[in-house]
């Protein structure tokens, strides 16, 4: 196929109702995406799976989303080979990253239609699969440090705060290690005792096993408290957080539980301890912050594993399995 020219039919994985896991996925032939005047079509190089995308298969949204049959996942990064009319930032050839709309995504096949809102340019020398890895996970650690002041550039009114990761091992917490340090915080990681050295060598200065009874109450080898958590599991819980935050203390919770969620209603006007809850949004201008200090070698995507396409299913079942460090890769 002649560059930049659309085929008419593509591969795709999809499934068709919730529940199943990964033998629900299914390989579909189906035709190309056709694009709206403010979209791309991009031929995907690589994806990764998130946790949202599994959460969405097992009903997190049920009734309302998703509508099956469903392409999943929402993170891809490839090359652009066809743009629509109203289309100015791109032009075919581009090799870009996208963070897909939530409610269609449609990462987990060959071709995808998405907004040229949700996509930025990748940078040369940066490959497909570290890039896809980081919308979702990068995205989500950076505004939950954004969130308590970290300037990257060492300025921010927090820079050297004690800041506590917990599931530092994880996508979302391999990003927010490297974004911590870079904000010049002195950072305590949890993780399981395998990955260990893997969270020591991204930066932390202290590194817990959750399973250890130190661990399991958030305690600083060092005995400090923290200035700021950054929870990215969603087992930990406000009355654990609490005896370990400084006297104005404060919890940044990107994955909370019911009683996170409560805790910070009743928090919310505290002058004192607080949980605050953080949401992604979508940022072109913090998704090519993460890939230019990709591009500048300060910061990179943890792999946990690469799949080709045809064994997308054994992506699926290994990010379900939850021992998953960094993030899992399907490669076209």
């Amino acid at each position: 196929m002649a560059a930049g020219e659309r085929p008419a039919t593509m591969r795709a994985v999809q499934y068709s109702g919730y529940g199943g896991g990964a033998a629900a996925l299914k390989f579909v032939e189906i035709p190309v995406p056709s694009v709206k005047k403010d979209e791309v079509l991009v031929k995907v190089e690589a994806a990764s799976i998130n946790q949202s995308d599994l959460m969405t298969q097992k009903g997190m949204m049920r009734p309302f989303h998703p509508k099956f049959p469903f392409i999943p996942v929402n993170n891809v990064s490839g090359e652009i080979v066809e743009v629509g009319s109203a289309v100015r930032e791109f032009k075919v050839g581009d090799k870009v990253v996208s963070k897909l709309d939530f409610w269609t995504a449609g990462g987990l096949a060959e071709y995808v239609a998405t907004s040229d809102k949700l996509t930025v340019a990748r940078p040369a020398g940066i490959s497909a699969a570290d890039a896809a890895g980081v919308p979702v996970a990068g995205l989500t650690a950076l505004q939950a440090l954004k969130a308590i002041g970290t300037k990257f550039d060492g300025s921010g009114t927090s820079g050297g705060a004690d800041v506590l990761i917990t599931a530092a091992s994880s996508g979302v917490g391999t990003y927010a290690v490297q974004l911590a340090k870079l904000g010049n915080h002195r950072v305590t990681a949890t993780c399981g005792a395998r990955n260990l050295g893997l969270v020591a060598g991204l930066g932390a200065d202290e590194v817990l096993d959750y399973k250890t009874p130190e661990g399991a109450a958030l305690s600083s080898p060092s005995g400090k408290k923290y200035d700021y958590i950054v929870n990215i599991s969603n087992k930990n819980k406000w009355s654990v957080f609490k005896p370990r935050l400084s006297s104005h203390g404060r919890v940044v919770d990107v994955a909370p539980n019911f009683g996170n969620f409560v805790a910070s209603v009743v928090t919310l006007f505290s002058r004192t301890k607080k949980l605050s809850l953080v949401s992604l949004k979508m940022s072109k201008e913090d998704l090519g912050l993460l890939l230019e200090l990709m591009r500048e070698g300060k910061l990179r995507t943890v792999v946990d594993s690469r799949h080709p396409f045809e064994k997308a299913a054994d992506a699926w079942a290994r990010s379900l399995s939850g021992h998953a460090t960094g993030k899992v890769i399907v490669e076209m």
